[in-house]
Formats: C-alpha cells, sequence, structure tokens
C-alpha cells in the first residue's frame, strides 16, 4: 500500500529544494509572516488500483494543489504583491514538478518515496490568479497528479 502522507512529503521535499521557497502543508508555513512568498501544497483526491487477485493497492494516481502565493515585502509593508511575481512562482513550481533533463528525459528533480517509486507525472489544470487588494496579495492554483507504484 503506497501512504498519502509519504507522497505529500516528497512533493513539499522537491518543491522546497527546487524552488529555495517555503513550503507549507495544507496551511501557509509557519514563517510565511516573515515571507513574501511561498506555496501551499493540498491533497486533493488519490485512486488506488492493484493486480486483480491480490488487489493490494500498489498502484495510485494522487492529485495535490499547489497554491502559490505572493505578498507584500515584510520589509515594506506599503508594498503589494505583484502578478509577475506571482507568475514567477507558478513557472518555478512547473519547473520543479514537470521539468526533465533533454538529454536522458529523467527527472530534473526526483521524488524519494519509501516503499514506491514515481512513475509518472503530469499537470492537472490551473485554476488561475485570485488578487486580494485589501491585503495586498495574490495567489494562484496548479494541480498536478503523479502516478505511483510499489516496487
Amino acid at each position: 500500500m503506497i501512504d498519502t502522507r509519504t507522497v505529500t512529503d516528497s512533493l513539499t521535499e522537491l518543491l522546497a529544494t527546487a524552488t529555495e521557497q517555503a513550503v507549507g502543508k495544507g496551511r501557509r508555513p509557519d514563517n510565511a509572516a516573515r515571507l513574501a512568498h511561498y506555496y501551499i501544497v493540498y491533497f486533493i483526491t488519490r485512486t488506488t488500483t492493484g493486480a486483480p487477485f491480490s488487489d493490494l493497492n500498489e498502484d495510485a494516481e494522487l492529485t495535490y494543489q499547489v497554491t502559490s502565493v505572493s505578498g507584500p515585502d515584510p520589509d515594506d509593508p506599503t508594498s503589494f504583491g505583484t502578478q509577475n511575481q506571482l507568475q514567477w512562482l507558478d513557472d518555478a513550481a512547473r519547473r520543479a514538478v514537470l521539468g526533465r533533463n533533454p538529454a536522458t528525459g529523467a527527472w530534473l528533480h526526483p521524488m524519494t518515496i519509501p516503499g514506491a517509486r514515481v512513475t509518472g507525472r503530469r499537470a492537472a489544470g490551473e485554476q488561475g490568479e485570485s488578487p486580494d487588494p485589501g491585503d495586498a496579495i495574490m495567489s494562484s492554483a496548479q494541480r498536478f497528479t503523479f502516478t505511483v507504484s510499489s516496487p
């Protein structure tokens, strides 16, 4: 059986390492008040399958939402998050999750999941941007689906 938590942990680590931005699981990162940019990873859905006779649920497809948040600079409370900053965050997340080495086809940023391996990754839709002028914060959401198998 593939544990959802381990896939969530791996995706969170991949984003944090590849983008060098803070990432929260299901909520803003603990230090978000001191950050101008960060990501929030939300688990959306899971489908499991397995061998027809053993039904071990050894394969799974998990979909996550990655919300990019761009806000005011903590050192300048009169500043605002911008669309340019937000799109930079979105692009960085997309490259981190979907980027491949053109020579080998290997993922640029591997996902390490104990007892499982990622066999596929794909974009699963983008929800678009939503500015909040009152808070000077902009956010956007994109979804990614991961196909995971037990060895």
